[in-house]
């Protein structure tokens, strides 16, 4: 068979599977994989079990004891399944992330329903990245249909906690051994960037708390106390004044998208201060209090022309100025998490095999960009020393966390055969 009847053998096996297809993206969407705090990781581990066994891979079930949220009520359970080809030759895995956010407000379909209208797929995670997960069993299924024969072996894992930072999911298979390149050579991560773009990687992140201190006392007598929320105002203000404007002013080579992420940025993920917030059914009304404690936390994201540490020292610096400057203004400063960047050279061979794919199903080049945010990348390329790994999968990266998120089936299907594709060039009979 030549190299055009083969690729329109396997399109046409991904074709057929159409309705497994959207079956499949349905039944994982209804499993509720909400982090935090964890609900359904084994739940949704024995679903994959299950398909994958069916289709001739053998899988392991992993649960990654002692990582952060691990606990007897959450566990973070992992699945690896693989299926051998009939001599030597390349691994290539597939590794898709099973956890969903939170759902928020402002839906009008059902969160965990997976509504098929109009060639779209609603539901939290379909788009990031259920629809994904599912998108590259098909391919692999189709695959293997249509070339039994292949040399070496295909790997698809559902790992967990991504959305909070991977610990207990890619960031554990990396320190366990899974992703040492011995074993492995090519990593796809079908993340929504959408079915034309390869990316390459993302940007760094660091995470912090900051906490500034008051002294409490009754609220109608303030000059007694010390309010810790007004000096969280100082720090907001000089945030509004000086570092915005300055993270803006930076701009990346990194081939970031969407544009606004092509600076540096800085989001106020959450702030609290003063007395606790009450139950719903609390009637009462609050107590008079100075509060004597506010705290924000930030998630900066950084450029791959940016040092961690300048990052840090910024923020500190700003800090220590107000402490210089303002009456009794004191703070802590308490690191969460940090990522450093990470990119793959546009040259790497699975850059270069998914891109010419993505050519020959869409009918024009591939765009390379890097993501916004990070993802599982970071992991198997610092633990698990891996280079060739990319992201590429369905989906509309800007649908990801909205209400009303959705896959669409065309897309799927595209991206299903990219896929495929690529498992065809590296996989050779």
């Amino acid at each position: 068979m030549n190299g055009n009847a083969e690729n329109s053998a396997l399109n046409e096996a991904v074709r057929t599977r159409r309705n497994d297809l959207i079956a499949l993206t349905q039944n994982l969407i209804r499993i509720p994989t909400l982090n935090p705090p964890g609900d359904c990781y084994r739940e949704i581990c024995e679903y994959l079990d299950r398909r994958l066994r069916k289709s001739g891979f053998e899988t392991e079930m992993i649960r990654a004891h002692g990582t952060p949220g691990d606990s007897d009520k959450y566990p973070r359970w992992n699945i690896v399944a693989w299926r051998e080809g009939g001599r030597a030759g390349d691994c290539v895995h597939f590794n898709s992330h099973t956890d969903v956010v939170e759902v928020g407000s402002g839906w009008t379909k059902d969160p965990f329903g997976g509504e098929l209208t109009d060639g779209k797929i609603y539901g939290r995670g379909a788009c990031d990245m259920k629809g994904g997960l599912a998108a590259s069993i098909i391919a692999a299924e189709a695959f293997v249909e249509t070339h039994p024969d292949y040399a070496g072996a295909i790997e698809i894992s559902g790992t967990a906690d991504e959305e909070s930072g991977g610990y207990g999911g890619v960031a554990y298979l990396a320190e366990k051994g899974y992703f040492d390149p011995a074993r492995v050579q090519h990593v796809i991560i079908p993340e929504p960037l959408n079915k034309d773009r390869v990316c390459l990687g993302h940007r760094g992140g660091w995470w912090a708390e900051i906490e500034t201190f008051g002294e409490i006392a009754h609220g109608s007598m303030p000059f007694l106390g010390d309010c810790a929320v007004r000096h969280m105002g100082a720090v907001l203000t000089e945030f509004e004044s000086k570092l915005y404007p300055a993270m803006a002013a930076r701009m990346t080579d990194m081939p970031v998208v969407p544009e606004g992420a092509r600076s540096s940025t800085m989001n106020i993920n959450s702030i609290h201060g003063g007395q606790p917030e009450q139950d719903a059914d609390y009637t009462g009304l609050p107590a008079h209090c100075v509060p004597d404690s506010c705290r924000i936390v930030i998630d900066r994201r950084f450029l791959a022309e940016e040092n961690v540490d300048d990052v840090r020292n910024e923020v500190k610096d700003l800090l220590e100025g107000l402490k210089a400057g303002r009456d009794r203004f004191d703070y802590d400063l308490r690191e969460i998490n940090v990522v450093l960047p990470s990119m793959t050279e546009r040259e790497a061979p699975v850059v270069q095999i998914v891109a010419a794919e993505i050519e020959k199903v869409l009918g024009k080049p591939a765009e390379f960009v890097a993501s916004p945010g990070t993802y599982d990348q970071k992991h198997i390329d610092r633990i698990g020393k891996l280079k060739n790994c990319i992201a590429y999968g369905p989906g509309i990266l800007e649908l990801a966390h909205k209400p009303d998120e959705y896959v669409g089936v065309d897309d799927m299907i595209d991206s299903a055969q990219v896929m495929a594709g690529a498992l065809g060039q590296i996989l050779k009979p």
